[in-house]
Formats: C-alpha cells, structure tokens, sequence
C-alpha cells in the first residue's frame, strides 16, 4: 500500500484523496479548514456534454475556441470526453444539483453553445460540491491534517519522496510519500482585485518550482469580467449575464454590443477588456450590470448567494444596475503535467489550478474549472494505481509532450539593496503592469521594481511571511513571462503587441540553482 499525501481540498485534492484512500494509505493536507477552498466559492456551475441534445465533439469545439489556438487537444479531449461520468460520481455522492421538473436543471454560459452548465443551489454550486465531498473524505479513512502550510517538497535522488509542513502550532512536520499530489490551487492573491480567498497565495507552483519541476504558461491569468466594485471584489456570476443581464457605462449604453458578435456572452478575455477601456474612457468608474428586467423574485431564487451579497452592500440589483470591475480569477498556468497529472519530477503529481494541463489554453471556458479538478484527479489516482512500483524514474516522462522540449531557466534578478517585499504593494504593482492590459514599458518597469524587493528576514518563519515570499517569487515569474510573450493571446492582452502571433507556442521554464533561491530568500528556506 502505497503512501500518498494530497496537498489541498478544493474539489480536486477531495476528489484525489477519497479516490486513492480505496487501495492507499492517504494524508489530506490543507493550509485552512478542510471546506475552505476555491472550490466552496465557486458560482457558475460545473460544464459537462451530461445532455442527450449535447456532445463531447461540441463541448471540445467550445473549449478550443475560447483557448484560443494554445489548448492542447488531448488534454481537452479528457476533460470533456469524462466529464458526463464525473457527473455521475458526484451524484453518487450526494451532490444536490438543481433540477427542474424532476430533471437536471442547465444553463447557458459565455462561449457555449449549447446549454450544459449544472448548477447547485443556484448560484452555491461549489459550497454544495464541497460539502459533499469533505463529508465523502472524512468517511474515508484518509487521515485529515488541517493548518498545515506547505514550506516545501522533499527531494531525494531527483524524485519527490514527501512534504514539508508549517503547523498551526508554529512546529514542523515532515510526511515522507511515495507519491505527492499537488491540489493546491491558483494564486489570487498576487492582484489588488481578486475573487479568490486568501489562501490562494500560489504555494504549490512555488514549492514545485523551488523543487525543479517545470511550469508553464505563467502569464495567462483570467480577469472575471463582473466583480461587484465593493472591497472583496465579490464575484458576480457569468451565469448573470446568461440569464440575460448586460453592461452599461456611464452613460447608460450596452457598449459591448460594438465589441464582440456575442456581446455580454463574448470569451471571458473580451468581456474583461471591453470592460478595462470602457471603465478608462470613464476616468476609471467601474460600469454597472443592469439585472432589472431579471425581476427581484427570479434574483433571489436563481442567484441566492449574489442576491444576498448585494443587498448586504446596500444594493436591490433587482431595481438598479451594480457597479462592476475586473477582477484576477483562474490562472491558466502552473505546474506542467500530462493528462494524467504526472510532471516533471517523478513521484509528484499536480491536479486543478495548479496544474498547467493545456486543457484551458490561454483561456479557460467558463464552468470548466470545477470539471478540470474532477477529472484529472481521477485520472492522477488512475496514474498511480497502474505505476506498479513507486516511484518508477525510468517510465516518467522528462516533460509532457506538449513542451516540446521548450524548457528554459530564466527569471529576473534581485539587487543586493532589496528592501522587504509589501504585499499590498505587490498586489497594486500586478494590477497596474501585469493585469487586463499589459506593454513593455510598464512590465519592464514592474520587473525593475519586483528586483529590489525581497522576502522578510524578520524571523523568517510565519506563515505569512512564507506566503510573501511565494507571490514574490511568482510575481517575477508572471512578469517574465509576460514580458516573453510579444502577441496578444486569450487572456494576455499586449496594447503593444496587439495582434495573435501565427505560431502558438507555450512558455516553459524551469529553475536552475540560482532562479530557485529567488523564489524565497535564503534566510527563509531554513528547514520548517
């Protein structure tokens, strides 16, 4: 019986530790409470071709579409061609989706084109999948550590052989595995604006990277179109928008009419853009989401959770528009895995948001975030069930085919003078340089600026100051990146390079010896 820790517990680290605890020995390690996740404040849905009026071969179509030429087909494939049967499984575990007359209800989101989105509890779908499944996990016999912070992976001999821990307590502990599973999730928290929760500081792609696995497609973060303009950014769901609600701006006019044949429904990236020019062209006001003619009895029944939140901000969206911004929401990039999860390192795995698949492209469709976690963490589980002996070197692949042996180690420096990074300053500096719109002169000056700046030596040890450290370094990463990328691609946008490179090609990279010191300050990778 092999051992396995899964580091996360949105849906894919649950989803992971509750199918390999049925022929493993499994440690769930999560930096929160167990139910605290990306996953529990998930609104949209989750997409599958689960309908009889619907196909996988449609579903892959509107998944490469919106990727915008930087998918990769066979990772689409499996997302999409599992989908149906991971539908299944959640209902097997006691998923409530919403239904209509007896029947499974669907929606209609932005970039689909047929009516596929399971919701539950209206606007609630990841609170009820969460819920589900943190109840599936605790009957499972996997061993639960929660407020554990991930410092580090162990390396021994070029494989990953366990984790390093931070304790609530401010003690250590190292758990040794015979296979690791990153589930960690994205890194909202590196914008000033974001929907993520706080715990998305990007430990898990900051930890592989230190350890040597390669990452990929860094620099294609997705903004969420409509954040209610309030502190918290609260997301407003892209299902809003498929009931029928549009943008206006100041003067009242539904100016994404002019943008885009879909309008309201274009691709997330289009949507946030027009969103970005119009707010500039207003002296930076956030536009409103007008949802009248909604009516206040269907808003309250269809969208609960968005209902409460606006009303509790002083707001009755079911009598006049709400304000609305940008807002950063789905990295696309992370760890480089095939479609199995394996990366570059054997014994580690990586599933969800940390994970770079190729299955999003440089634009992930909407509601196929929550799909993505499902299925590769089945497909991860499935990896290792056939691996036989652990971890097998001679098998793992040195990168996922779809690098095509594009690894470089490169990211930008850091001044002997560096003063200790500020993480609000970090998170204005992102937005302003690296955010919906993105040029040369401003990348080039965040990078300058992100050089001098490095992780607190002030003991070092806290979890937050781990967690700087982390956005510090990924922030490097995201810029550099950025700043490689001269075209305009899904969810990166260039003003100076406006127009969509012939070639599609994908950034990877990996650290060399000095790139990884960079990524925490060397008073700080002191073993926890």
């Amino acid at each position: 019986m092999s051992r396995i820790v899964v580091v996360g517990s949105g849906i894919a680290g649950l989803v992971a530790a509750v199918e390999a605890s049925r022929t493993h020995s499994v440690t769930l390690v999560t930096k929160a409470e167990l139910a605290e996740s990306n996953t529990a404040y998930a609104q949209g849905g989750i997409a599958a071709a689960y309908f009889p009026d619907d196909s996988v071969a449609s579903h892959v179509d509107d998944t490469l579409r919106a990727g915008a030429g930087l998918n990769v087909r066979d990772a689409v494939v499996a997302l999409c061609a599992e989908g149906p049967d991971r539908i299944r499984d959640l209902l097997a575990f006691g998923v409530a989706f919403d239904r209509s007359g007896g029947d499974l209800a669907r929606g209609l989101e932005a970039a689909h084109s047929n009516a596929r989105v399971l919701h539950a509890g209206g606007d609630a779908t990841g609170a009820e999948i969460e819920r589900a499944l943190v109840r599936a996990v605790r009957a499972s016999g996997a061993r639960i550590v929660e407020q554990a912070f991930l410092c580090d992976l162990v390396v021994a001999d070029g494989a990953v052989t366990g984790v390093e821990l931070l304790l609530a307590d401010g003690t250590a502990d190292v758990l040794d595995a015979d296979a690791v599973i990153l589930a960690s999730g994205g890194a909202g928290q590196l914008y000033a604006h974001t929907t993520n929760p706080a715990v998305t500081t990007g430990d898990g792609v900051a930890a592989a990277w230190r350890a040597g696995a390669a990452v990929a497609d860094l620099e294609f973060y997705q903004f969420h179109p409509t954040a209610l303009a309030i502190p918290g950014s609260f997301l407003v769901s892209e299902a809003v928008r498929g009931e029928g609600a549009v943008l206006r701006n100041a003067r009242g006019e539904r100016f994404m009419l002019d943008v885009h044949p879909d309008a309201e429904l274009a691709p997330r990236d289009v949507v946030a853009r027009g969103i970005a020019v119009e707010m500039a062209a207003q002296g930076g006001r956030p536009v409103v989401l007008d949802a009248t003619a909604l009516g206040a009895e269907f808003l309250a029944r269809r969208f609960p959770t968005i209902d409460a939140a606006c009303r509790a901000a002083g707001m009755d969206w079911s009598r006049e528009p709400v304000p609305v911004t940008p807002a950063a929401h789905y990295w696309m990039g992370g760890v480089a895995t095939d479609t199995s999860g394996r990366t570059t390192l054997p014994g580690l795995y990586a599933v969800g948001e940390v994970a770079c698949t190729g299955a999003h492209g440089a634009n992930r469709l909407a509601s196929n975030s929550l799909l993505e976690g499902l299925v590769f963490a089945h497909r991860a589980v499935a990896a290792i069930d056939e691996s036989g002996a652990w971890p097998n070197a001679v098998a793992w692949p040195e990168a996922p085919a779809w690098l095509d042996g594009a690894l470089v180690a490169a990211t930008p420096g850091e001044h002997v003078d560096a003063v200790p990074v500020d993480r609000a300053q970090l998170q204005t500096l992102l937005w302003d340089t690296a955010g919906v719109h993105r040029d040369r002169e401003r990348l080039e000056a965040a990078a300058g600026v992100l050089a001098g700046w490095r992780a607190s030596t002030a003991g070092g040890r806290t979890r937050r100051e781990r967690e700087d450290a982390n956005l510090l370094g990924l922030a490097r990463l995201v810029v550099s990146s950025a700043l490689g990328r001269e075209e305009s691609r899904g969810a990166h946008f260039r003003s100076d390079f406006p127009s969509t490179a012939a070639e599609a090609r994908h950034t990877a990279r990996t650290a060399d010896a000095a790139d990884a010191a960079l990524l925490i300050d060397t008073e700080v990778t002191v073993s926890c």
